[in-house]
């Protein structure tokens, strides 16, 4: 990957939505939600952003749940990936 984020943004990329449910239901592909959880794979140095000091607290391989629609998704080499603000992350799954 040859992305490197700016500022307080950080790269991530998507992880896999389930095929199945917990009870064994396959489900079809317009039934799956659109997946919340990613693996952050870039992350911007932080710095000064509208005048305000911005700390980096998240880390490559950090797996994080997001806002819904939050980002920018682009496509590069045939992957997806988004593009975030790090205020965009709700939390850290661990």
């Amino acid at each position: 990957m040859n992305i490197r984020p700016l500022a307080d943004r950080i790269v991530i990329k998507m992880v896999e939505a389930e095929e199945t449910t917990k009870s064994g239901i396959i489900l079809a592909g317009t039934a799956k939600e659109k997946p919340q959880v990613a693996e952050v794979l870039a992350v911007g140095p932080g710095g000064v952003v509208d005048g305000k000091e911005i700390k980096m607290e998240l880390k490559v391989g950090d797996k994080v749940l997001m806002s819904k629609y939050a980002g920018t998704e682009i496509k590069l080499d045939g992957q997806e990936y988004t593009i975030l603000r790090q205020s965009d992350v709700l939390a850290v799954v661990e």
